[in-house]
């Protein structure tokens, strides 16, 4: 579930763009991965890059035109087409856009995709005068309308000397595409999963907040698992300097109120809600309107309560049958277990992921996180030291039996 890739066959197409050195990167991304990678160049494509080097970093064939009319025949895009998981091609010329979208199948590339019934992802590269031509946008629209998948085009310098949209996107944003992609059959599909992740930020005067060091990597984690394991995540965040995994529809905010208020509009139609963000407790009473001058003195700021987001919901799911599953996070620095177990219970979730933020290895900011869970019946699993990531894996490993298999 961790990996959509892992033992997929992707097929690669390169055709004539000088982009085409990306493609190399692209293989390699994809085959560490745990994707078989086989590629197909155009007649174009290899004046660009040789097929010997993207065969050297996938491990596998890389074909070209003549593999069309050798030794294997008709034989080759048959199975090419019929074998692939997915097809990217990357770069996409305007001229390859434009055989596809008519039905032109005059080389391996071509008639590969034609006789293909898995998602096909374009990323287009060209010069922006070209990519903007109306010819080319009705060829995009075109193959759009048939279920093709465009990612890109980038905007930026161009082989031309012009600015302007035309440059294929990054191997590592297409790789986050086609993990999208290959997801969407995985048992969550079709449920939605809300995701909180990072740590609020309360004004205190137009230039200075209240916040906490919560980076927000956990609850990133936690979404991209739960859209690796197919379901649709909405991502409610607060400012990190993370990029959102594709796919996740993101809901930005910044203080506990706009948080609340995200998360009550978005539960509504949920399957599971997973509160992982560091939300404050405490607010300024009263925002000042100028920024406090250091001459001023700061003096003290009075507190109030922030709005218990998890009790808000627990309420909800009563008060609107709602049929949501709920995860609480809780970080502590003493007495773990027992400060766990008294917010499970206060706010009535299903589940409880409690950490010692103490620890360095476990707290705020690092990639790595040692877990205690709590369920509802008051059974613990104590989790060694993981990754976020594997964390978050486990977590939603748990959160997939009660929703698919029935547990819990």
């Amino acid at each position: 579930m961790s990996n959509p890739l892992n033992g997929k066959n992707i097929v690669l197409g390169i055709t004539g763009s000088v982009a085409a050195y990306k493609s190399a990167d692209l293989a390699s991304r994809l085959t560490k991965l745990g994707a078989y990678v086989d590629s197909i160049l155009t007649d174009a494509g290899t004046k660009f890059i040789s097929p010997l080097s993207i065969q050297s970093v996938s491990g596998r064939k890389a074909s070209s035109e003549q593999d069309l009319w050798g030794g294997e025949g008709h034989v080759v895009h048959i199975n090419l087409a019929h074998t692939a998981d997915l097809i990217v091609i990357a770069p996409a010329t305007a001229n390859t856009i434009a055989k596809l979208a008519h039905g032109i199948a005059d080389n391996l590339l071509t008639v590969t995709v034609l006789a293909a019934k898995c998602p096909i992802i374009i990323a287009p590269a060209m010069d922006a005068g070209m990519y903007a031509n109306q010819a080319t946008q009705n060829n995009v629209q075109l193959l759009k309308g048939k279920g093709f998948i465009f990612i890109g085009p980038a905007e930026g310098h161009l082989a031309s000397g012009l600015v302007g949209p035309g440059r294929m996107v990054e191997p590592a944003d297409i790789v986050c595409a086609i993990r999208y992609e290959l997801s969407r059959a995985n048992p969550l599909n079709g449920k939605k999963i809300v995701v909180t992740a990072g740590g609020t930020q309360e004004a205190i005067d137009p230039v200075r907040i209240l916040t906490n060091y919560s980076s927000g990597k956990q609850g990133y984690a936690l979404a991209q698992a739960a859209l690796d394991a197919g379901s649709d995540v909405v991502l409610i965040s607060a400012p990190t300097s993370l990029t959102p995994p594709t796919g996740a529809t993101l809901i930005s905010i910044k203080s506990a109120e706009e948080m609340h208020d995200a998360v009550l509009s978005q539960i509504t139609d949920a399957n599971a809600l997973i509160m992982a963000a560091a939300v404050a407790d405490f607010r300024p009473k009263n925002i000042v309107r100028e920024k406090i001058k250091k001459g001023a003195g700061f003096g003290s700021i009075e507190l109030t309560p922030t709005k218990d987001i998890l009790k808000v919901v627990a309420e909800a799911k009563v008060d609107n049958h709602l049929n949501l599953k709920v995860i609480g996070f809780a970080a502590e620095t003493r007495d773990l277990k027992v400060n766990a177990k008294e917010k499970l219970i206060e706010k009535k979730l299903d589940m409880i992921v409690a950490n010692d933020v103490s620890d360095p290895q476990a707290g705020f900011g690092v990639d790595t996180n040692k877990v205690l869970i709590i369920y509802s019946d008051g059974s613990t699993e104590q989790l060694p030291m993981l990754t976020k990531d594997e964390v978050a894996e486990k977590v939603i490993q748990h959160l997939q039996s009660w929703l698919v298999e029935g547990a819990g």
